[in-house]
Formats: structure tokens, C-alpha cells, sequence
């Protein structure tokens, strides 16, 4: 994918959201085994690291849903939904952070980031019982003031109810933070909320081309984003 012009410079940012998988790390391939080994659980055929990549980025139950979908009617799935459910996170408790890898750029935008002394926020679907592990294990854990993942409130993204919670706890208005993310989902959220907007192409964004996000222009990598509101 070819890389547009760089937007221009944003003014009086104070905090910055980013979004995790897709955005931050490389989570398939961790992704992946999981469902593999949960596809084994229950007798049925691989799924494709392709269809993964489309299938993820809207919550752990849509993601095993979807998954058991391929092979199953409705009806048979939803009867094995709740297995399914407790075989996958039973594996990926396993997998996370074990085969995903970070993004090129990611820890040394976050690091210049933090030295201009603006708050980091990481905001993403993926429950806490692993959201927190990952960022560990990929060591930009301590990076962040706030971590909300998607069992934090009861509304989670393409819903603003999480941006809007943490420029609230920023002690902000939505208008001076920036939100980073890959998919059509932070871009609804950000747009909601009333924050800037950042895409970067390399993500998942269900298959769909990250031109169609309306944002405030697609970055290369973190470094990108810091030089452009420093």
C-alpha cells in the first residue's frame, strides 16, 4: 500500500489513545494457534491466518463467533458458543504474546511521546485477562496512565464511551487527544468522541481499505504521529 502525503501538523494535543491489536502488535499469529487449537477441541477443520486477520478487532466473542461460523450453521454454533469461548481462552492464555511481534516504530514513538510529556492512553477490545499480559510481555506495559480493555465499562468501541472515560480521567477536553488506530472501529469511536485521528495502513481493519476511515490522515509508524505533534 502506498502511503499518502503526511497530514499536517496537529495543535494542543495533551494525551494520546492508541489501540492495540493491529495498531500496536502483530497479534495474529497468537491469535491464530489459539482458534486452531480451540478448532481441534471441537473436531473442525483449520481456519486461515487470512480469514483471521478480517475476522479480528471487534471482541473475543464476535472473533469465536465468526470463527465457528465458517464451518458451523447458526444454530449449532450458538449451542457450542459458550465451549468454544472457555477452549479459546483456556489456548490463548497459552499463545498471547508468544508469536505476535511489535510494529516497526512502536516503542520509539511511544518513547518520544512520553518525553514530550503528553499522557499515553491504550485502549483496546481485547479483555483484560489479556491485554495486560500482552503489553507486558512486548514491554510497553509501563508506558501507559491508563489501560482500558473491552470488560472496563459496558460499552466498548466503536462506541465512545471508553475515549470519552479517559479524556475525562486526563482531565481533558475529547478535542486535545489524538486516537491511533487501524480500523473502522477507533475511527467511529475517535469520530463519536470528538478526538483526532490517526490510521496507520498495516493493520487488520476487517479486510477493508484503510482509506475508507474518515481520519485525519494515515501515518507510516508512530514516529510519524510524534514528529507530527511535537
Amino acid at each position: 500500500m502506498s502511503i499518502p502525503d503526511l497530514p499536517a501538523k496537529l495543535n494542543d494535543i495533551r494525551a494520546v489513545i492508541f489501540d492495540l491489536d493491529g495498531t500496536m502488535v502483530d497479534s495474529v499469529p497468537d491469535i491464530h494457534l489459539a482458534l486452531n487449537l480451540m478448532q481441534t477441541d471441537f473436531s473442525l477443520p483449520e481456519i486461515y491466518v487470512e480469514d483471521v486477520r478480517r475476522l479480528v478487532g471487534r471482541g473475543t466473542e464476535k472473533l469465536v463467533r465468526d470463527t465457528l461460523l465458517v464451518d458451523l450453521e447458526p444454530a449449532h454454533m450458538e449451542e457450542m458458543l459458550p465451549a468454544a469461548l472457555t477452549s479459546f481462552s483456556r489456548h490463548y492464555r497459552t499463545t498471547n504474546g508468544c508469536h505476535g511481534t511489535l510494529y516497526p516504530g512502536v516503542k520509539e514513538g511511544l518513547i518520544r511521546m512520553k518525553e514530550s510529556g503528553r499522557k499515553l492512553a491504550c485502549i483496546t477490545n481485547k479483555p483484560a485477562v489479556f491485554t495486560e499480559p500482552l503489553l507486558a510481555k512486548k514491554g510497553i506495559y509501563p508506558f501507559f496512565d491508563i489501560i482500558y480493555s473491552a470488560d472496563s465499562f459496558p460499552l466498548k468501541k466503536p462506541n465512545p464511551l471508553p475515549m470519552l472515560m479517559a479524556c475525562e480521567k486526563f482531565g481533558i477536553t475529547p478535542s486535545q487527544a489524538l486516537v491511533i488506530g487501524d480500523s473502522i472501529n477507533d475511527g467511529q469511536a475517535a469520530r463519536s468522541a470528538g478526538c483526532a485521528l490517526f490510521i496507520v495502513p498495516y493493520g487488520y481493519n476487517h479486510g477493508r481499505p484503510v482509506e475508507e476511515i474518515d481520519s485525519d490522515g494515515i501515518i507510516p509508524d508512530f514516529l510519524a504521529a510524534a514528529n507530527l505533534i511535537i
